[in-house]
């Protein structure tokens, strides 16, 4: 990674790669301008230099201009006509986009202190809608995009953890404006982590006493953050409850039960799945079949039960994206769930195609062809 020279940089121009403040600490997007004002500030603060792979230039040129744009949505025909690599590729590109939105999402609150509702509310909305599109294919590309060592934490844990909020929640029939105000609060109910140093929420190494007491403020600060910029109380309410606890364990009021409100308790239930099934710098990631055992066991019965039943039925025991061997003997991909029993999914069949050319599929069963058990990431590629 390349170091910049803060005062070498020529005002509101656009980096080619994401700009970082210390290898980790995200300051731009590459759509995002290196302003003067950014410049200033970070001058002010004592800063010298950035580091960044890329490089800036005078205009910003969007990276594949001529695939699918992030967002856009597809009418049922076109949407019909595209091949299942690339409804994979379009979600992986969304995937890619949305990361890039909420790093400098971030990155303007803690800079430039600026944080606007509506603006959240409409990036959230376009989500819904690729979410109801490409539900199955998305958590595919989730499965094959796990987060990079380097990647900003906070950014990928909200984005990743907003996209299973919202399929809980379209699962739950919360009409559109209840699914909107979903997805703002997941992406956003960890904003109060950017007060705290960035060598705690980061950090790649165990933490002090003092510090985990330190991250545990985070829910009332992300609260105070979004009160602070008018946002809803129900979703200023979510981001403070979402480590409370159906038995009272949980953080910062140890609420019970009805007490605790059904945003925080689905984003609950999305947190904890993503957390199991992502590798973090001090635990090796679970696959997601043993994520959703775990949270199926509901041990000390921490979470909602109509939550972890919709997360179930949605993506199935054996999660969409999960690598799979068969009782035939044969390799697959869970691809979608069946709506009759979330314990045997549908498969697509590594190295089998139907008359047609297109990828065989098979709905696994009790009677028939049934999954033994989860692909390790070595036994994939072999």
């Amino acid at each position: 990674m390349k170091n910049y020279i803060l005062k070498d940089i020529p005002g509101e121009s656009y980096f080619t790669k994401t700009v970082f403040l210390d290898g980790q600490f995200v300051l731009a997007a590459p759509e995002m301008p290196f302003s003067g004002d950014l410049i200033k500030a970070l001058t002010a603060w004592d800063f010298r230099e950035v580091y960044s792979d890329g490089e800036p230039r005078e205009d910003y040129v969007a990276e594949g201009s001529g695939d699918i744009e992030e967002g856009e949505i597809l009418d049922a025909a076109a949407l019909a006509a595209l091949s299942d690599g690339d409804k994979i590729k379009r979600a992986g590109e969304f995937y890619k986009a949305f990361q890039k939105y909420v790093e400098t999402l971030f990155t303007k609150v803690a800079i430039k202190n600026e944080l606007d509702f509506k603006s959240v509310a409409e990036k959230i909305k376009a989500a819904c809608d690729i979410v109801r599109e490409d539900r199955r294919f998305l958590m595919r590309a989730q499965k094959n995009s796990e987060p990079a060592e380097d990647q900003n934490y906070l950014a990928s844990h909200a984005v990743r953890s907003t996209i299973i909020a919202i399929i809980i929640g379209s699962y739950l029939k919360l009409p559109a404006h209840r699914l909107i105000e979903l997805g703002v609060a997941a992406l956003l109910h960890e904003i109060g982590m950017i007060k705290l140093p960035p060598q705690i929420y980061i950090s790649k190494r165990p933490l002090t006493p003092q510090e985990r007491k330190a991250i545990l403020t985070h829910p009332v600060l992300s609260f105070n953050l979004l009160k602070s910029f008018d946002f809803p109380l129900v979703i200023s309410l979510a981001a403070l409850e979402h480590h409370e606890r159906e038995n009272g364990s949980g953080y910062p009021q140890k609420l019970t039960g009805d007490k605790i409100s059904l945003y925080a308790k689905i984003i609950a239930v999305a947190c904890s799945y993503e957390a199991l099934s992502t590798a973090r710098p001090h635990k090796e990631a679970k696959d997601g079949y043993e994520g959703m055992l775990e949270l199926l066991k509901n041990e000390g019965k921490q979470y909602d039960d109509t939550v972890v039943r919709a997360l179930v039925f949605s993506l199935s025991i054996y999660p969409i994206g999960l690598y799979v061997l068969l009782s035939s003997g044969k390799k697959g991909q869970v691809v979608d769930v069946s709506p009759e029993n979330p314990r045997y999914p549908i498969v697509q069949v590594f190295g089998e195609l139907n008359p047609d050319g297109k990828n065989k599929t098979l709905e696994t069963s009790q009677t028939g062809i049934y999954i033994v058990r989860p692909l390790t990431r070595e036994e994939i590629g072999n």
